[in-house]
């Protein structure tokens, strides 16, 4: 019996990928507490031995040596322990075998769901600790079932369900198809270990890029910042510390096949690529393209609380000729407000014959001159 059911454990524990020491003390705990059910007491101290070289469990009853009992359930006189084991002191433990016989079979029969229910735990931790060290990487998936409010995925044989909020929105999904996800938290909760998964994070994005770009993987180009809007346009900003590498070039490869790469697994979704600049005025100008910028005047660069206590946020106006508003703005007003994630400045946008009234009433609230970037003169300049 001992050397089949060992057997069953270490299968059980091979298939399950859990810990055989785990699945092995719950066997114990099970058969001491069937064994306190049908033939000891509940106070008992049992502990269970489940030796190779035997074909059942041993079942030893745990007792104190004492000079006088206050507690038969724990403690035994000095003298009865003594004809167990003679050279026993007082203050010493003694091991009583109180196995009763062709137990075996009995106990495992008591033990089994309480075997069944600990594996299903040890199961459970073994897949949270797995995952819990893998939190913002990259997963691969494949589609089981597709529901109208969410799908279930299998990732690495354990199936995880990704939410409508948390897919791409015009998305296919069908049985079968692989993706890429990207695993947000882990969370351990009364069902078991639940994986946060999501198509539309930000961090997705980079993570993609740094599996097509090498420069981006090594960290030669470096991702400073990610505005997105699943399913429809991302904005990205990259640096480089080494002046003989192009960020943009880098990222979007040849023919652009580095970023297109990157874009099919995103469902087509539309990746700028931005380079980055320490210069907020150039950094604004540059997000809010393909739209020609005339000026920028930063209002406020740093993030304030006013007198009670709410968040002012840095702040920009930004001057556009008529025509270059509807690009600046963008369909939806999407482009401003990915320029405006990317930055982090609040953008407001104004007519470009507007700049020298705001100028002037700026100057005056702040007492002092305003420095204005006039951007669109300087193209003008290096053009000719």
């Amino acid at each position: 019996m001992k050397a089949s059911f060992v057997a069953a454990i270490n299968q059980i524990c091979s298939e399950k990928n859990v810990k055989p020491e785990q699945v092995l003390e719950a066997v114990k705990q099970a058969i001491a507490t069937a064994y306190r059910k049908d033939y000891g007491h509940k106070e008992q101290e049992i502990r269970v031995l489940l030796d190779e070289g035997t074909e059942g469990p041993t079942i030893l009853l745990i007792k104190e040596v004492v000079e006088k009992v206050e507690n038969e359930h724990f403690e035994i006189l000095l003298r009865e322990a003594q004809k167990i084991k003679p050279d026993i002191e007082v203050g010493d433990e003694l091991e009583i075998d109180v196995t009763p016989p062709s137990y075996g079979r009995i106990a495992a029969q008591a033990a089994k769901q309480v075997i069944l229910q600990k594996i299903g735990e040890a199961e459970k931790q073994s897949l949270y600790e797995t995952f819990k060290g893998r939190e913002h990487e990259l997963l691969t998936a494949t589609v089981t079932k597709v529901d109208p409010n969410w799908i279930t995925l299998e990732i690495e044989g354990m199936a995880v369900s990704l939410p409508w909020r948390e897919q791409i929105p015009g998305e296919h999904y069908y049985t079968g198809k692989r993706i890429r996800v990207y695993l947000d938290t882990v969370e351990m909760t009364g069902k078991g270990p639940q994986l946060r998964i999501s198509r539309t994070h930000p961090q997705l994005v980079r993570k993609l890029l740094e599996l097509e770009i090498p420069e981006v993987r090594n960290g030669d180009v470096e991702i400073m910042a990610i505005a997105r809007d699943p399913g429809f346009r991302s904005k990205v900003a990259v640096r480089s510390q080494d002046p003989r590498i192009d960020p943009i070039g880098a990222c979007v490869g040849q023919k652009g096949v580095r970023i297109q790469a990157v874009m099919e697994e995103l469902n087509g979704e539309r990746v700028d690529m931005i380079e980055w600049s320490d210069d907020p005025i150039k950094l604004i100008s540059t997000s809010l393209q393909p739209a020609s910028i005339s000026a920028v005047i930063i209002v406020n660069d740093q993030e304030q609380l006013d007198d009670l206590g709410r968040r002012i946020k840095k702040r920009a106006a930004v001057f556009v000729e008529e025509a270059q508003r509807p690009m600046a703005i963008g369909r939806k007003g999407q482009n401003i407000r990915l320029a405006t994630e990317l930055t982090g400045f609040e953008l407001d946008m104004y007519n470009y014959d507007e700049l020298p009234a705001f100028k002037a009433k700026l100057a005056e609230l702040k007492g002092e001159a305003v420095e204005v970037a006039m951007l669109h003169e300087e193209q003008e300049a290096t053009k000719e």
